[in-house]
């Protein structure tokens, strides 16, 4: 492909994410940010709209998701968002589908776009991880994504195989296989702040982290992390190279 032409394509890129930006900022009332009862009024419409084609809202939240992704590189407050819309169970499977999909498309179009340039950023920082990677690229890029990346943000998180020029198809399962166990916490979460919100008539700090539905995933999350810390520790940090 000719260089002009990947210039058009990356310029369209940057375009279309300015115009996502535009979008996901101009449907927030950022004036009505401190106002709990602001928050009350978009549960109650959201519940609602949701309910009443779940199918359709699905589908859209996964196209969402995928741009998402793919476009800002980070997750986070997506897997929120679905726990608020589709509780723990279905909001945990339809981020982690969507989310998975959004991170394939990134590592493509990072592969595609910017090969060279992640390469020179990143090939030194990663070389012994990338050793690694090499031997069994699904199977140490699962523990990867199941440990957090190794405090790497998520959106270099999908761009760390192009180093080593991973499969795709091993890329999206190791992805999604990797991300249930603190999807699953996040999207708890989630559920548990639409609760919150549905029943709380004020926002009270104290009552808000001592519900169950919030300390309780809050807990499960602090013991992923721990976990998390000694895998890390046994698979790469004391692996034999």
């Amino acid at each position: 492909m000719s260089k002009k032409l990947k210039i058009f394509l990356g310029a369209s890129y940057l375009l279309i994410l300015i115009a996502f930006l535009y979008f996901i900022f101009n449907a927030i009332e950022v004036n009505r940010l401190s106002d709990f009862s602001y928050y009350k009024e978009v549960q109650s419409d959201l519940e609602s709209y949701v309910s009443n084609n779940i199918i359709i809202n699905l589908i859209y939240f996964f196209i969402f998701a995928v741009i998402w992704v793919a476009l800002l590189g980070f997750g986070s407050p997506i897997l929120i968002i679905s726990g608020i819309l589709f509780g723990q169970w279905l909001g945990t499977l339809i981020s982690v589908v969507s989310i998975s999909f959004g991170a394939l498309l990134l590592y493509l179009i990072g592969n595609f776009f910017f090969r060279d340039i992640v390469k020179a950023i990143l090939q030194q920082k990663f070389e012994r991880y990338i050793q690694l990677f090499q031997k069994n690229e699904f199977y140490y890029f699962f523990i990867y994504r199941f440990i957090g990346g190794l405090g790497v943000p998520f959106g270099l998180q999908n761009l760390i195989p192009i180093l080593f020029e991973m499969k795709k198809l091993n890329y999206f399962f190791a992805t999604f296989f990797g991300l249930i166990p603190s999807f699953f916490i996040m999207n708890t979460i989630g559920a548990g702040l639409n609760s919150y919100i549905e029943e709380a008539q004020n926002f009270k700090i104290i009552d808000f982290i001592f519900t169950p539905d919030i300390y309780l995933p809050i807990l499960m999350f602090g013991g992923l992390m721990i976990f998390s810390l000694i895998i890390k520790k046994k698979f790469f940090d004391n692996a034999n190279l």
